[in-house]
């Protein structure tokens, strides 16, 4: 029997080692777009708070309904480190792949929550990814990408409860998204790290090493507003924020029921005066 729980222990605990691990986003997940330098051309949209710890452009009308530079300056240097020790950090603990993805697939697929690597460039052109959580909203995709991400016309989706905030690219050169429906979280985090892209969409965040570029962008930073206790996300940064509510609702509880005691201790000190008479 021993001999049989020790090698359900280490089946266990060989099953866990191989498992996906979100990384800890730290300061930087606060942010939808984070760079060294961040210019928005053509009119577009960013839904979060932008950060460069260099030049901020944009003279060409992208509205940006969050924090802009100078005011997140401060924050953006602090999210700068946040990154790149969570690109590391990431690399380290998704260490096991599930799979290797062609660098450039021909066809369109579906991939379960798991470790994607890719061993040089990745490029999709006309293809749609689809990302099957299995009804499982709390599923993580990590794609370890050793050199640069290029999608044209490539399409992200989420099937069946998955989130884009569970979805992980850790790049590590630079990433060019044209006319892409992209989900999930860009870490740029590689020594260059740019990040490029000319329309499209994009749910999740951008968060580069190097300079970030958008030509008419629609970015929708519910992950990051998420991450700032502003609802409207989805994925483990909502639940950090449901589960600190979740401890002021206790305390309330806790409250109430403090307060009812005093109430009985009141009445009964009442009923002993009223004997007393």
């Amino acid at each position: 029997m021993r001999r049989l729980l020790l090698v359900i222990c280490v089946l266990s605990v060989g099953s866990l080692a191989r498992a996906q691990t979100a990384p800890s986003l730290g300061a930087a997940a606060t942010f939808a777009v984070l760079g060294s330098a961040v210019t928005c051309t053509a009119p577009g949209v960013i839904s979060g708070d932008v950060g460069a710890t260099g030049a901020f452009t944009n003279t060409t009308g992208c509205t940006i309904a969050g924090g802009t530079p100078p005011a997140t300056n401060a924050a953006a240097i602090l999210a700068q480190t946040a990154l790149n020790t969570a690109y590391q950090n990431a690399l380290v603990a998704n260490s096991s792949c599930t799979s290797v993805l062609a660098a450039a697939p021909g066809a369109n697929f579906t991939e379960p929550p798991g470790v994607y690597c890719a061993t040089a460039g990745l490029t999709f052109t006309n293809i749609t990814l689809t990302l099957d959580a299995g009804g499982n909203a709390n599923a993580v995709w990590v794609f370890k990408i050793d050199a640069g991400l290029t999608g044209t016309g490539f399409q992200v989706v989420m099937a069946n409860g998955g989130q884009p905030c569970n979805v992980y690219w850790l790049v590590g050169a630079d990433s060019t998204l044209t006319t892409s429906t992209f989900q999930g979280n860009i870490l740029a985090g590689g020594p260059t790290g740019s990040f490029t892209s000319t329309g499209g969409a994009l749910i999740g965040r951008v968060l580069a090493n190097g300079a970030v570029t958008m030509t008419g962008p629609n970015v929708h930073g519910t992950c990051a507003i998420a991450a700032q206790g502003g609802g409207g996300g989805t994925g483990c940064d909502a639940d950090d924020n449901d589960e600190h509510h979740h401890d002021k609702d206790k305390d309330k509880d806790k409250d109430r029921d403090h307060d009812k005691d005093k109430d009985k201790d009141k009445d009964k000190d009442k009923d002993k005066d009223k004997d007393h008479n």
